[in-house]
């Protein structure tokens, strides 16, 4: 009995990872328009996914976004036609390398400033460790630094 539910547990995660891995085949006219479609859709992020591409997400939205970006290319639009397409649906958060406007500076530029900000903490305390052990030394008479001990 025990064998049977081990066989049935084991056929079951071999066969819910082969659905997980596929992915929806689509009739591309050749290789030029397939290599296009890999390119456009490794550059559009995954809207549910956190940090994963349109091309590598498994999630059910991003399957319908391969599809509709499939169709626009059927269609006969450009890349950037796509992008605008899916920025003004979803905003600038689709893109990988969004554009830098006045609602994405801090995106561009946040992580600098926070790094400023650290290394002027840093200094700010280097300084006044240092001042407060050079008004020690001098507080305390030479005699007494032997005795420390």
């Amino acid at each position: 009995m025990l064998l049977v539910v081990m066989f049935l547990v084991a056929s079951f995660v071999a066969f819910s990872s082969l659905t997980f891995a596929a992915v929806d085949p689509l009739p591309f006219k050749n290789h030029a328009e397939e290599l296009r479609f890999q390119a456009l859709t490794k550059q559009l992020r995954c809207v549910v996914c956190q940090n994963e591409s349109l091309a590598d997400s498994g999630a059910p939205l991003a399957a319908d976004l391969r599809r509709d970006v499939f169709e626009q290319m059927q269609a006969g639009k450009s890349d950037a036609e796509i992008k605008t397409w899916l920025t003004a649906r979803y905003s600038d958060y689709v893109l990988y390398d969004p554009p830098l406007r006045t609602g994405t500076w801090l995106l561009w530029f946040g992580p600098l400033l926070v790094l400023l900000a650290g290394g002027a903490v840093v200094a700010v305390n280097v300084r006044r460790r240092a001042k407060t052990a050079r008004v020690a030394a001098s507080t305390r008479p030479d005699s007494d630094i032997e005795d420390d001990w």
